[in-house]
Parts: structure tokens; sequence; C-alpha cells
């Protein structure tokens, strides 16, 4: 294991409020529409968006998850034993859209304050790839100790996304100011610890529901996803759609669903 874990300590000193979020779109991936919604139809598939976002405060900035490990999707062997398999498949553009949304954003990496990984599925820890030596990255303890029990493919995760990357794993315990402006939220349910992200603009505050909502449909109707990584957290799951929708009924919040095709910030 080349990654170091600790405790978090205190929230990372990023000047002011943020300034704004970028939302990103790193891939795609056909997704059964009774994973994304509890009861939906198992014979109907989405195309649905692998998505993250960019945080900017002033003097820093932060990535809220990463995509695929595209070089383990362009790597035949790699993929056969990860990301192709009954139905499923990871879809990439050309390039390497996590590289070019950072690029286009004006940012460097040299800036990169932390990561924050919402919960350790495939499509959304393999932008460590690309962070510095010793970028901190916040996950939430439970999430780290389903991923010290063994879990691999049957789970939808590569451990070795985040163990072989030469970062410093920060564990969290619930909800938790990051920095200024950024709380993690405790949404767990779709797995052990899920955790999604409140950032408060100036104007407006952005909540990225990460796979707590994968669709602006579990929103609206308040139901959870339909997929849950440990047999008897159906109940976590419905208590944080409740919680997210909850929030997006507060003027001022918008909630970004993660894996809405639909969803305008996703479409732009």
């Amino acid at each position: 294991m080349k990654c170091s874990v600790r405790d978090w300590s205190s929230p990372f000193d990023l000047a002011g409020i943020p300034r704004r979020v970028v939302p990103l779109v790193l891939g795609y991936e056909p997704i059964q529409e009774s994973l994304s919604v509890r009861g939906g139809d198992p014979k109907r598939f989405l195309l649905e968006p692998v998505t993250g976002a960019i945080v900017v405060y002033d003097d820093g900035w932060a990535l809220v998850d990463g995509g695929f490990n595209l070089d383990g999707v362009r790597d035949p062997e790699r993929r056969a034993a990860h990301y192709d398999y009954e139905s499923y498949t990871a879809v990439v553009p050309p390039g390497d859209a996590l590289a070019e949304g950072v690029s286009a954003a004006g940012l460097d990496w040299s800036d990169l304050t932390f990561c924050a990984i919402s919960h350790l599925h495939l499509d959304h820890t393999g932008g460590l790839r690309l962070a510095p030596t010793g970028t901190p990255v916040v996950v939430q303890r439970r999430e780290w100790q389903w991923l010290e029990t063994g879990i691999g493919r049957r789970e939808i995760v590569v451990a070795a996304d985040v163990l072989d990357a030469d970062v410093q794993v920060l564990l969290l315990d619930g909800d938790t100011v990051l920095a200024p402006g950024f709380t993690a939220l405790d949404t767990r349910g779709h797995t052990p610890g899920h955790q999604s992200f409140r950032v408060d603009l100036a104007e407006r505050s952005v909540v990225l529901a990460c796979d707590a909502a994968d669709l602006q449909r579990n929103l609206t109707e308040r139901i959870p996803c339909g997929w849950t990584a440990v047999p008897g957290d159906e109940d976590a799951a419905q208590r944080s759609i409740e919680r997210l929708a909850d929030l997006a009924g507060e003027p001022g919040v918008e909630v970004w669903p993660g894996h809405d095709p639909a969803f305008s910030a996703w479409q732009r």
C-alpha cells in the first residue's frame, strides 16, 4: 500500500468561501434503471454520465470524485478484469476528460488543496492517478473500513485506485466541515460510508449528491437508488435520500444528482 492513512484533524486553510463549482463529465456507463431507482425496470438501461466537480477558491481548489482510472480502462487485461462484465462497460471519450477539465477551468494541479471522494466505486476513484504526491484525500471511516474487508470487482471497486496512489487519506466520521463553505454530508446507504458535499457559494448553495441520488427522480419522488453494497443498509439509503430531498426544498439550494443524463449541470 502506497497511500498513508490518518484521522481527520482540522479544516483545510483556504481563504474566503468557494467562488465557483465547475461540473465535470468524465465518461459514461450503461446502468439498469433498477440500479438507479429502487423498483425501477431492470430491462431498461440509461446511459448515465460519470461526473465529478471542481470547487474553486481564491487560493486553491478541491476535486470531488474523479471518474474512471483511464490507465485501467485502456489496458485490455485490466479492462476485462474490472470494467467489462455482464451488461456493464466503462465508456470514456478520447483524451483525458479530467485533465482537460482542470485545464479548461484555468487551474493547475500544483494548486490542488485536497480531493474529496464520495465513495469507493470505480467510477469515482480514478482521478487520484493525477493527484500530486501527498495530496490529502478525504474519505469516510466507514467507507475505508469497508475497503479493508477485501472488496473488489463484485462490489464494483478497484482498490488499487486508492491503495496504490501516493496520497494521504484522511478519515472522517460523519458530517464534517472540510473548508470554509464546503461540508461533507453523511449520506450512507449506497455504500457504508457514502458522503455527499454541500458547497456554499455567495449567491446559492450546491449539494453534490453523488450516488446517494443518481437521478432527479430520486429526489422528487424520495426514492433511493436500487443498489446497496451491504445488505440491511436500505433504510440508511432511504434516510439519505430524504435528507437530500429536504435540502432540495430549501430556498437557494440546488441538489445535483450524480448520474442524471438530463440534469442541466451535466449538459453544460
